[in-house]
This record gives C-alpha cells, structure tokens and sequence, in this order.
C-alpha cells in the first residue's frame, strides 16, 4: 500500500491557479499509503468549477488501518512527557508560519476564500500549535486530605486514547488544527477526516506534522467519503473519542452512534447568531464589526450574524451606515486583487440561500441593497451580498442558518423585546451586542442564552478561549484550557502510606 510518489493535481491553464503537489490522501503509520479501491476525491475551485485534483480516497479498510496504527502508538506517546509531546507541536508551528503563503494558496483554490482571509485562517491555526504545546505543561492535578491519618487522594488527568477527528470545508486548516494541537498534547493519538470538499489543506498540514517529526501512528489521515470513513471510525471501538464540527445533523446522528460504544463525543454545531445594536451605541463600530463577522468568508461561518436586530430610534440611520457599505463589497475569485467576498462552495449553496431570499421578499421583505445576480461572475457560484428589512418572524431567514452573504435586519423597542427574540431559536452559540452602557451589557449578555457573547466586538477565535456552544449548537469546548480538558480523563489514586 505504499505510495511512493507526488499525487499532481491538474493545472489550470492560468498559472496564477496552479495547486502544488501533494504527497497523496491517506497517511497511515508515518507513510503516505495508496487505497486498496480506485475511488478519488474530485477537488473543484469553487469559483470557477474547475478541477484541482483528485485525491486518492481511503474506504473502510484504511480507515480501520489508521485507527490500528493510532492504537497501536498510542502506549508510547502517552508515556511521553509534557515537555517532549510539545516538542513536535512547536516545530509544527514553525513550519506552518513558514509555509503560509502556500498554504493560504491552497486554501484559497479549494475553499474560495481570499488570500487575506486564508493567510489569517492559516496563522490562526498556527497558534493552537504553539499554545497547547506550552498549556499542556500546565496540566495540573490535585492532592486532597483523605478520611484518616497518612492517607492520601491524588487526582490527575489522562489522555483518551484514540480520537477521531471530524473536520469541515468552511475552515480546513484552522478547524484541523484546533483539534489535533489539544488532543496531541494531552497524549492522545489520532485519526482525522477532512471534509471531502477540501482534502488539500488537510493533506499540507499532515505533509508539515510528517515533516515535524511525529512517531509513526500518532497522527493519521484518511481523506474519504462520510458514508465509508466516518462510519468506520464511529463504529471501531479502539476509537475512544469522537470529535466533529459541521452539521446540527450530523452531530446528532454521531452523538447517538457514539453512544452504543460510550465514546466521549463532542460537536460544535451551527448557529443562528443574534446581533444585538442598541441605540446608544458607536454606530460606525458596529456597523464595521458587522461587516468584518458577516461577509468574511462569504457568510460561511457558524458564528455569522444571522439575525441583526437593531433599536427603532437608530434603525434607519444604522440600515444607511450599513448599506452603503455593502453596496461597496467586491466579489471575486480569492486570489484577485482586492476581493472582500468570494464564491459559495458549491451551487446547492447558492440555491440555499437564494430560497431564503425569496421566501423573505414573499412574506413582505424589502432588499435594501444587493439581490440581484453578481454582474460578470457565475450566479451558481457567487451571491451578492444583500441587505432586507420588513422581514417577517416565520421567515427562513431568521430560523435557519444561512451559511452565505444574506443579511436580514429588524427593529426592537427593548430590552425583553430583544432577549425574548435573541433567544427564541433551538441554536445557542455565538452572539453580539453593541451598546455604551456597562450594566446592559452585563444584563443582556448573562440573559443570553449562548455559549459566547461578544460586546462591542464580534470575534470569537482566541486560542486561549472556550469555544462553543449550548442547545442544538452543540456539546464541548475547543481552545482555551477547557480544550485541553476536552481530551483528557480524570483519574483518582486513594494512597495510603
């Protein structure tokens, strides 16, 4: 099952677009192996609908190869200390800072974003590297007084075994990452599947932990199809944790499959994050971060604002700010000159959000700005950012998770008007609220049924922070120090001297 040689995507004709080689799609035991089958991954530019590559796809018996070879590791990196399973991690991080401008490229080509936005996901999923490497040297347990004289309790943390890592398309490289750096350096093993959309970014970052120095079998790549790799993985029972985001779905579904076997399951799932502006806010503030958490990777983030909800006496004023600036949103390919959104990644993606459009404007919705076709561009791929108002309550818009650059805007009178509606949705992870007063933003924050909550900001992605969600937006927390604990179980040892 060796594979000694390069998998070459195709090229497009203008080089600009040019995917580089890759060592191929499955890395198990330290090698780059060939499937037993001939099945591949058909890689496409989202914005053009061109082929990158092909990438050679693992089907169940990889997958279960994968899973035996992280077992079979598991014993000696876990006996590892802190200090050395740290150190591949950090030489990790060094070499993706070194090879961000490829990386970013990459992620560009296959995901659609722009350069900007791939070169910050790249550099962002660095800093999981660097800081679960350091964290992990700060795992401490606990000694406690027991009942009687010369006895002891000590309580300590260890790793899960073998964790199967389940990533998704809309952030390839940093959602890998922010998975693998805490579960690594807690002392788990581990066997990643990337969405089947975007193999590649996968591929470069297992191409940077082979180069690392990682002993064979810690860490595992099996590019596949959900209903062949996924399955094998939630099914084998070496795998002792399952760790996934994507779909409320999904995540269901593997919650309940997980559950046959007891694994530790957790999900970060979607949201249909509220976006609070009251009328003492900065305006321009807002409206600013606004654009930044929306429009940023085409709308295509679980913690986009969804629903944006502003006070009636600045409503109008906050609609003109907001609108004359995304009338002035460049779409295009991510690797041209100034784009600030690029395609969706696939056309049913479009065809989503374009239903939620029109069945807003049946129901009396008015487009403020945008709606139309994007001029020059495919309208499969590509959706102009657009801006409605006059939106009803039953409107899809505002109970489904859009996953593109439609924003729909409402009016509020006050604070129970606001929390009641912010709240009024099964989803519960991110959420944002702009206002000066320092008491309202402690009230309607800890009145907020979310996981996260921003004032006067809307990003969630620090690395030293929990992220995560509450109801249907999942279960679990990535970064921070509680991502750490995410992997690790807790032992107690009654010693008696």
């Amino acid at each position: 099952m060796t594979s000694t040689e390069s998998v070459r995507p195709l090229l497009d004709t203008d080089h600009t677009h040019v995917a580089p080689a890759i060592r191929g799609g499955i890395f198990i035991g330290g090698r780059w192996v060939s499937p037993r089958g001939q099945a591949t991954l058909l890689v496409q530019d989202p914005a053009t609908g061109e082929e990158l590559a092909r990438v050679p796809a693992a089907g169940t018996e990889e997958a279960l190869a994968a899973v035996a070879a992280a077992a079979e590791a598991f014993p000696a990196w876990s006996g590892l200390s802190a200090t050395e399973r740290g150190a591949p991690l950090r030489r990790a991080y060094d070499l993706v800072r070194e090879r961000a401008d490829e990386l970013a490229h990459v992620l560009t080509l296959e995901q659609g974003k722009s350069m900007a936005e791939a070169t910050g996901e790249v550099l962002w999923g660095a800093e999981y590297l660097l800081w679960y490497a350091e964290e992990i040297r700060r795992s401490h347990g606990e000694m406690v007084p027991g009942d009687s004289p010369g006895q002891r309790i000590s309580i300590h943390r260890r790793p899960r075994g073998v964790v199967a890592c389940i990533t998704p398309w809309n952030f390839p490289n940093a959602m890998l990452l922010r998975k693998l750096a805490p579960a690594l350096a807690a002392g788990n093993t581990v066997v990643a599947k990337p969405a089947e959309q975007t193999p590649l970014s996968a591929v470069k970052i297992f191409e940077i932990l082979e180069d690392a120095g990682f002993p064979p079998g810690v860490v595992n790549l099996v590019c596949g199809e959900p209903e062949t790799v996924g399955d094998a993985l939630c099914t084998a029972p070496e795998v002792r944790q399952i760790s996934f985001t994507g779909s409320t779905e999904v995540g269901r579904m593997l919650m309940a499959r997980g559950a046959r076997q007891l694994k530790k399951v957790t999900v970060e799932l979607g949201g249909v994050a509220p976006f609070i502006v009251f009328a003492d806010a900065d305006l321009d503030l807002a409206v600013d971060k606004l654009i930044a958490a929306k429009f940023a990777n085409a709308g295509q983030s679980c913690v986009a604002p969804n629903r944006v909800m502003v006070e009636r006496e600045v409503f109008e004023d906050f609609t003109s700010r907001l609108t004359a600036q995304v009338s002035r949103l460049r779409l295009g390919h991510g690797l041209s000159e100034g784009v600030d959104v690029g395609p969706l990644i696939e056309s049913a993606a479009v065809t989503r959000v374009k239903h939620q459009l029109a069945d807003a404007v049946s129901r009396g919705a008015t487009v403020v700005t945008g709606g139309e076709p994007p001029e020059s561009l495919d309208p499969r791929r590509f959706f102009t950012p657009t801006v409605v108002t006059d939106v009803a309550p039953d409107s899809l818009v505002l109970s489904e998770e859009t996953f593109g650059p439609l924003l729909p805007l409402a009016v509020f009178t006050d604070e129970s008007e606001v929390l009641a509606a912010a709240n009024g949705t099964d989803d519960g992870l991110g959420a944002y609220v702009f206002t000066r007063d320092l008491g309202r933003a402690h009230r309607v924050a800890e009145g907020l049924d979310y996981g996260m909550v921003a004032v006067n900001d809307a990003s969630f992605g620090y690395v030293q922070a929990p992220f995560g969600g509450v109801r249907d937006s999942g279960d679990g927390r990535e970064g921070g120090r509680e991502g750490l604990l995410e992997y690790q179980e807790t032992q107690y040892l009654n010693i008696n001297f």
